[in-house]
């Protein structure tokens, strides 16, 4: 079977994000399925730009998936930069549709730009090939930048989101959604409820083999400086930003008056200057900050945590569910979870793998801290195996990558 993956912002391990179209992507060539990636050589997420130079297109393997990268302008933040790139990588889809369609003779097309507007070149492409369509939905749009980025519904821009989301669940073969409590959204906006099939994010298992890479000497040293004074880690892995409201977290470890509790954030991002001022201004002692680490250093580095922490800010659009990355990372590492997310699933619980209160309190991530930390090592060591076993059941990519090719099967 021929597959065509549409991804504006389609990473991989060499990249940097966004990763999951990679991984299904080799799960799918390992199975003996032909798989081409278009992505955008232009992303804000992405840890290396491809190197067109000056080419309109670049092609390459990448572990043994092929790749296409379309050169798009350079932008910054979120304004009109970002959406003039947008328009570009959907533009040049859409008028070069029936070379797509004619070199590449899919069986399947899959839109998959996190924003919905690639809908219009995919199903362009699947005419001409008489391909089935497949609409990937990572987060929803515009529901995503108008809950939390407070955009107006009748901004053209947004008005034009949502004209295509509404022509996606129309007119796709099969929608698949990462986020499990979608089907009364999706329906309400002109899906057939047959459409739909969840699948969810996920880790790659070969990168928790033993052998991966050691952490960087000067990071390693903060940890095991904090392990020999005999504290107790509660980690932070990942972006510090508005989202994951890491002010909350600070508040708590102000508020914890046990000199063993030390909180640590690792990792970069928008905030974390400001984060870190906040710390200094106010004399925060048991707080600390860790520079970012490579995805392949992950396993090491969680090691060290004795709570893994994960919050959200308190958002209505996190009722459809979530799904995050970092969440997967911390229970395949075998860490008792601590996640402070109001969310329509709560993968903790069903894992029985920590705690989850309630988002952006302290006095409730206080608690949570002293009731994992009120537990005896080996029963910690007994609930973090709880998450691991949950996350090679479910949500491994050979798992999930036979789930999502059985969609359109």
């Amino acid at each position: 079977m021929k597959i065509l993956y549409l991804n504006h912002y389609a990473g991989s391990p060499s990249y940097g994000m966004e990763y999951r179209p990679f991984y299904m992507a080799r799960e799918w060539v390992r199975a003996g399925h032909d798989v081409r990636i278009v992505a955008a050589d232009r992303s804000h997420i992405r840890a290396v730009t491809p190197a067109l130079d000056q080419k309109s297109r670049m092609d390459e393997v990448v572990e043994g998936v092929n790749y296409s990268w379309l050169k798009t302008p350079a932008y910054a933040g979120n304004g009109f930069g970002r959406v003039k790139n947008m328009a570009s990588f959907v533009g040049q889809l859409y008028a070069s549709a029936a070379d797509w369609a004619r070199s590449e003779r899919p069986d399947v097309v899959i839109a998959s730009s996190t924003y919905p507007m690639d809908i219009w070149a995919a199903k362009r492409i699947a005419n001409i090939a008489k391909a089935k369509l497949v609409f990937e939905v990572h987060d929803l749009w515009p529901l995503s930048p108008i809950e939390l980025g407070n955009m107006s519904r009748w901004h053209p821009f947004i008005m034009m989101v949502q004209a295509a989301e509404d022509y996606a669940y129309r007119h796709s073969d099969v929608v698949v959604s990462m986020l499990p409590n979608v089907r009364e959204y999706m329906v309400s906006r002109g899906m057939k409820p047959e459409k739909l099939r969840i699948v969810p994010n996920g880790i790659d298992p070969d990168e928790w083999l033993e052998g991966r890479d050691a952490l960087n000497l000067d990071v390693s040293k903060i940890f095991s400086e904090l392990r020999a004074q005999g504290k107790a880690i509660v980690g932070y892995a990942g972006t510090h930003g508005v989202a994951n409201a890491l002010d909350a977290f600070i508040d708590a470890a102000k508020l914890i008056k046990d000199d063993k509790v030390v909180f640590v954030l690792v990792g970069g991002g928008p905030d974390k200057l400001a984060l870190q001022e906040r710390v200094q201004a106010e004399g925060v002692k048991n707080v600390v900050f860790v520079p970012p680490v490579k995805k392949t250093q992950i396993p090491e580095l969680l090691k060290f945590f004795d709570i893994a922490y994960i919050g959200f800010q308190r958002q209505p659009l996190y009722r459809f569910g979530i799904a995050p990355n970092k969440l997967m990372d911390y229970m395949m590492a075998a860490r008792p979870v601590l996640m402070a997310i109001d969310a329509g699933n709560d993968p903790v619980r069903d894992a029985g793998c920590g705690l989850t209160v309630e988002p952006e309190n302290p006095q409730a991530i206080v608690q949570g801290v002293k009731q994992l930390l009120s537990r005896s090592k080996d029963e910690r060591v007994e609930i973090g195996a709880k998450g691991r076993s949950y996350i090679l059941d479910h949500h491994t990519y050979p798992v999930l990558a036979k789930q999502f090719l059985d969609t359109f099967l």
